[in-house]
């Protein structure tokens, strides 16, 4: 992607004097509304990081399969288990082929990338005709789904079946949310821990970063949420 000209300057902090030990590092504060929206988009990407990567597959109503990256996603609520994913528009304002066919036929799943399956989740970001299939596109073998009729990523070493719960157009934007709610969850038996849950370091998730830049997963520590709210007192003990 090429930079942005004098918008992308803009972001860049100037040559900073020494400072000393103590001090705070030096801060570039800059207003969004001074930026084109390639250059706000591309600052807030490279901030907003790493994101998971939802490989989102539907089929069309004719039945032709569409597979597609999407890094704004997230899980939104555990009751009822509920993933969002935001699609936006082709550079022609029609929908892509994943929302289009999302709002359609109201399934989606998303499949879950470990490093592995990186070159083929950026193969299928490819602007493509609506009919073409990505699955054939990146090589890649299909398994069905139970609950809903888009098929999986065979290799994904996770999936989650979903039904469209909500749609949000984002005002002021060309991108849509889709909410849906998962009906069912594939993972990878060898990615589960004596506890039933993943092993984060086993699933080695691909995730997105700024620019054309993907990241697995670094570090892996553990914390312990507080067990109290911060500033109250431990009640009395009896005596």
């Amino acid at each position: 992607m090429a930079e942005a000209g004098s918008d992308a300057r803009a972001v860049q902090a100037a040559g900073a004097p020494a400072r000393a030990a103590d001090a705070p590092p030096p801060t570039t504060s800059v207003a969004l509304a001074d930026l084109d929206g390639r250059t706000a988009y591309r600052l807030l990407t490279g901030l907003v990081a790493p994101r998971p990567i939802a490989w989102v597959s539907t089929l069309s109503p004719a039945g032709v399969p569409n597979l597609a990256p999407f890094s704004f996603f997230t899980l939104l609520t555990g009751r009822p288990p509920t993933v969002m994913f935001a699609a936006g528009d082709r550079p022609g304002g029609e929908a892509k082929g994943t929302l289009a066919n999302a709002l359609a036929t109201g399934e989606f799943v998303v499949n879950l990338a470990d490093r592995q399956l990186a070159e083929a989740v950026n193969a299928t970001s490819a602007m493509v005709a609506p009919d073409v299939d990505e699955f054939a596109l990146a090589g890649l073998a299909t398994a069905p789904s139970v609950e809903v009729a888009p098929p999986r990523v065979a290799a994904a070493p996770a999936a989650l079946e979903a039904r469209v719960s909500q749609v949000v157009p984002v005002e002021g934007s060309p991108a849509t949310m889709v909410l849906g709610h998962v009906l069912r969850v594939h993972v990878r038996t060898d990615l589960l821990a004596a506890d039933g849950l993943v092993d984060a370091e086993r699933f080695g998730p691909v995730a997105r970063l700024g620019r054309d830049e993907y990241a697995a997963l670094g570090e892996v520590f553990r914390l312990r949420r507080p067990s109290k709210r911060a500033g109250t007192a431990e009640p009395a003990r009896p005596a």
